[in-house]
């Protein structure tokens, strides 16, 4: 665990990039050290080789921007980046990451910067540079205990307990996704494992267990039958009153719900905050959600608030910017 100091101002350099690195895509924010995001955008994850290219890409997108922005790197404070897996030392990927193709094993803080030119690189958990992100700039400021679960390709989460990052000895301090929540499933989650939480709560995982609910009943009418889907196809289905989505929406929500309970009786968080692309789906996801969380939660912990994270999407850029100048 480690603590955030604030630079002073005058020490700090004018802009900083935050980039939060999913299995699909990266995005990319260019930032004052203030914490003003002056641009956004998105770059695709290339995952193909073991994930050969990623850092190249990521370079390059902080590269371009620099370029037309007119940038030299004695502007830029650094580059924060969070990886959808455990790190250490704020450099260090120690493992292959489920969602990445096979990257990790590296000293990623190092290789970014070099491919950079020297601009110094912070690395993060996503989820812990996320929860990050929102109590700097979003939902939890003034908390001094929050969780934060994302949910998007898998789930991750960020813990914060008395105002520190809970890193853990392994780096996998807030590995969410990785709690078993069946242990009877037989499909093998990209970790290795089976059972976790992120194969039925992530956007991947609503999608796999919606089309094995399709499977399971032939003679159920659903307006996704015969059709290529995402998450965001299932829970507007729910929201239509298609029952076979509502289904997989409802036993989703359980699921979760369970998870968000046993988390409430180990760290006791003032708050849960819930982003990621999946939490877009607003009511027909939360409202379920709230329900089951107090129907397994510890009954000091039953009242907990569960809220969307108001930076939305932007929480991991933010939160990677805050490495960069919270260091």
């Amino acid at each position: 665990m480690r603590r955030i100091r604030i630079k002073g101002v005058n020490d700090m350099k004018e802009y900083a990039f935050g980039i939060d690195l999913g299995g699909t895509t990266a995005k990319v924010g260019l930032f004052t050290t203030s914490g003003k995001l002056l641009e956004k955008w998105e770059v695709s994850t290339d995952t193909s080789n073991n994930g050969a290219h990623i850092l190249e890409n990521l370079a390059a997108a902080v590269q371009q921007k620099m370029q037309e922005k007119g940038l030299s790197a004695d502007e830029v404070e650094g580059v924060g980046l969070g990886v959808p897996g455990p790190v250490l030392d704020s450099s260090i990927v120690p493992i292959v990451c489920a969602n990445l193709g096979g990257w990790g094993n590296r000293n990623v803080s190092i290789e970014l910067s070099e491919l950079l030119g020297g601009i110094r690189v912070l690395v993060g958990n996503d989820a812990n540079v996320a929860a990050l992100g929102e109590i700097w700039m979003g939902a939890a400021q003034g908390c001094r205990s929050a969780v934060m679960v994302t949910l998007g390709t898998g789930v991750g989460g960020g813990v914060i307990v008395n105002g520190k990052v809970i890193d853990g000895a392994h780096g996998a301090g807030g590995e969410i996704g990785h709690i078993t929540v069946n242990p009877h499933e037989t499909a093998v989650c990209g970790c290795g494992k089976r059972g976790c939480l992120e194969q039925y709560s992530s956007a991947t995982g609503v999608v796999r267990c919606m089309k094995k609910l399709l499977e399971e009943n032939p003679e159920v009418d659903c307006v996704l039958r015969g059709k290529e889907f995402e998450a965001k196809d299932v829970f507007d289905a729910a929201r239509s009153g298609d029952a076979l989505a509502a289904r997989e929406v409802e036993e989703m929500s359980n699921t979760l719900g369970m998870a968000l309970a046993n988390i409430a009786s180990t760290t006791d968080p003032e708050m849960f905050l819930v982003g990621g692309g999946v939490a877009r789906a607003g009511d027909v996801l939360f409202d379920p959600l709230v329900k089951h969380f107090k129907e397994y939660a510890f009954r000091s912990c039953r009242e907990t608030p569960i809220k969307s994270a108001s930076l939305g999407n932007d929480a991991g850029i933010y939160g990677a910017v805050r490495l960069i100048v919270g260091e």
